[in-house]
C-alpha cells in the first residue's frame, strides 16, 4: 500500500491539519510504483525532508496508458458530451476553491513560496481556469464549408487520445491545471507528471478529481524523474500528444524522443529573458513597483521574469536609486509568515546554480550593486540581487537564471532598446514603461516575444493565450487557442447527388 501523508500546520496563515496518499495515481485509485520506491520530497525552508512519494517507472507509464485508453474508449471522449465534462470540471473548480487553504498550505511547503501569494494568485487562478474551460467543453465545434450543391462538407474537432502532460515545478497546481483543464475539456485523457520536487498538490487533487466523479482512467499522475517516468511519456508509442513545461535544454529532448517514437504533436512553454523596458516619460514611482514585481514574483522563479531591465539614459540614476530601495524592502522569509514575499528557491540544486551565475557575473566583470548573497543560515534563500555594469555578451545577460536576479542596462532611444531586447534566443514576455501609448505599441510590435506587456508585468488571465516566439516554445496555453493542442481535425465529405 502506498503511503500517507500527514501534517499538522499551525502557523500565523494556516492551521490545520492534512492526509491524503502519496502513491501513483492509476485508474482511479492509488498505488504503489512497480519498484515499491519513493522519492523524498524536501522542505526548502529548512532543507529537510517532509513527506516521500511512490517512484514511477516505465512500466507504471504503461499501465497508466492503458487505463487511460480504456477511459477514453468507454466513458469519456466522445462518450462523454461535452455538457457532462463541463460539469465534472465546475465541480472541481469549485473543490479547489473549497480547499483553497490546505492547498496553499501545501505549496508553501515542498515549493516555498509565500503562503498568502499562494492562496491569492495560484489557488485563485487555478479555480478560474478550470471554470473556463468547463465552460468551453460543450462549444467544441467544426465548420460547414460550401462546395458545392451535390455534397455536404464539414469539419469536426476530435479529441486526440491519450495525451501525457509534463510540468514544472515553479508554478505545482497552476501548470497542474494549465494542462489538464483544456485536455479534459476537449475530451482527451491523461497521462501527467509532476515535478518530483513539488508533488503534493498534484496528489492532493487527484482526490478532489475522485471527489468530483471522473471516471476511473480519465487523469493519471505517475510521480517520477524526468529520465525516467518523463521519457516514457514522451517516447511512448499509445501517447499521440505531449505538452511540457519547463527549460529550453529539456524541451529539446522532448520533441527529439516525441520525434524518434511515433512523431508525436508537441507544444512546448520553455524559458525566457525577458527584456523589460522603462522610458523617460514612464511614471517612475510605478515602474520601480511593477519591475520588482516582474523579477522578484515567485523569488524570480518564472519564465517570464523580467530580468533585463532596460532603463532610458534620462532617468537611469533616479530609477537605480529606486528601484533600490524597492529591493531592499523585499521581505524574505518563513512562507507561512504573513509579511513574506520571498520565500527559499525550490531547491538545493537551484540553489546553486543561481549562485553560479552570480559568481560568473562577478568574474565576467559586472557590478553586484546589491544582494548576491545568501539570505539566512539555512534552507535555500538568495538574497534579492542587482547587476550593473554588464556587457550584452555576458552569461548574466543572455542566459535565463531562474532566480532572484537582474541586470540594468541603460539605453539611448527606442532603436537602441529594440536591437538590445530583441538581441537573445528568448522571446517569451517583454514590457513597456511609458506615458505615450504611439510609443509604448509602436514598441510593443517590434519586440519579438509572444506576450507584451505595456505599464504593467506578469499579467496573466484564463482567456488569454501565453506562449513564445523563438526558443520559448510551441504553441500556447490558455484561452481558446489552447483547445487547439488538443484536437484533430477532420473532413467529412457526403456525396448528396454526385453520380460517377
Amino acid at each position: 500500500m502506498p503511503t500517507v501523508f500527514e501534517h499538522a500546520f499551525h502557523t500565523p496563515v494556516f492551521k490545520g491539519k492534512v492526509s491524503f496518499s502519496t502513491g501513483l495515481f492509476i485508474n482511479g485509485q492509488f498505488v504503489d510504483g512497480s519498484h515499491r520506491t519513493t522519492i523524498d520530497v524536501i522542505n526548502p525552508t529548512n532543507g529537510k525532508v517532509v513527506a516521500a512519494v511512490s517512484e514511477g517507472t516505465p512500466k507504471d507509464v504503461d499501465l497508466a496508458v492503458e487505463a487511460a485508453e480504456k477511459a477514453f474508449e468507454t466513458t469519456w471522449g466522445l462518450n462523454c458530451p461535452g455538457t457532462e465534462r463541463g460539469k465534472l470540471l465546475g465541480k472541481l473548480a469549485s473543490l479547489i476553491e473549497e480547499h483553497a487553504d490546505e492547498l496553499a498550505a501545501l505549496e508553501a511547503l515542498d515549493n516555498g513560496k509565500a503562503f498568502n501569494m499562494a492562496r491569492n494568485v495560484d489557488v485563485t487562478a487555478a479555480a478560474e481556469c478550470i471554470r473556463y474551460y468547463a465552460g468551453w467543453a460543450d462549444k467544441i465545434t467544426g465548420q460547414v464549408i460550401e462546395t458545392s450543391e451535390e455534397k455536404l462538407t464539414y469539419t469536426r474537432h476530435e479529441p486526440i487520445g491519450v495525451v501525457g502532460q509534463i510540468i514544472p515545478w515553479n508554478f505545482p497546481l497552476l501548470m497542474f491545471v494549465w494542462k489538464i483543464a483544456p485536455a479534459l475539456a476537449t475530451g482527451n485523457t491523461i497521462v501527467i507528471k509532476p515535478s518530483e520536487f513539488t508533488p503534493l498538490t498534484a496528489l492532493r487533487m487527484c482526490h478532489l478529481v475522485q471527489e468530483a466523479g471522473f471516471p476511473p482512467g480519465v487523469l493519471n499522475v505517475i510521480t517520477g524523474y524526468g529520465n525516467t517516468v518523463g521519457s516514457a511519456i514522451t517516447s511512448h508509442m499509445k501517447i499521440h500528444k505531449v505538452a511540457f513545461t519547463g527549460s529550453t535544454l529539456v524541451g529539446r529532448k522532448v520533441m527529439e524522443s516525441a520525434a524518434k517514437s511515433n512523431l508525436k504533436t508537441v507544444t512546448l512553454e520553455l524559458g525566457g529573458k525577458s527584456p523589460n523596458i522603462i522610458y523617460d516619460d514612464a511614471d517612475l514611482e510605478q515602474a520601480v513597483n511593477w519591475a520588482a514585481f516582474g523579477i522578484y514574483f515567485n523569488h524570480g522563479q518564472c519564465c517570464c521574469a523580467g530580468s533585463r531591465i532596460f532603463v532610458q539614459e534620462g532617468i537611469y540614476d533616479k530609477f537605480l536609486k529606486l528601484f533600490t530601495a524597492r529591493t531592499q524592502g523585499v521581505k524574505i522569509g518563513d512562507p507561512f509568515a504573513a509579511e513574506t514575499f520571498q520565500g527559499p528557491q525550490v531547491s538545493e540544486i537551484q540553489y546553486k546554480r543561481i549562485m553560479g551565475y552570480i559568481e560568473s557575473g562577478k568574474k565576467d566583470g559586472a557590478t553586484v550593486h546589491i544582494g548576491g548573497g545568501r539570505h539566512g543560515s539555512e534552507g535555500y534563500f538568495i538574497q534579492p540581487t542587482i547587476f550593473l555594469d554588464t556587457k550584452p555578451d555576458m552569461k548574466i545577460v543572455q542566459e535565463e537564471i531562474f532566480g532572484p536576479v537582474s541586470v540594468l542596462i541603460k539605453f539611448k532611444d527606442e532603436e537602441d532598446v529594440v536591437r538590445q531586447a530583441n538581441d537573445t534566443v528568448y522571446g517569451l514576455a517583454a514590457a513597456v514603461f511609458t506615458k505615450d501609448v504611439n510609443r509604448a505599441i509602436s514598441t510593443a510590435h517590434k519586440l519579438k516575444a509572444g506576450t507584451l506587456w505595456i505599464n504593467c508585468y506578469n499579467q496573466l488571465h484564463s482567456n488569454v493565450p501565453f506562449g513564445g516566439f523563438k526558443q520559448s516554445g510551441i504553441g500556447r496555453e490558455l484561452g481558446e487557442y489552447a483547445l487547439n493542442n488538443y484536437t484533430e481535425v477532420k473532413a467529412v465529405h457526403v456525396n448528396l447527388g454526385h453520380k460517377m
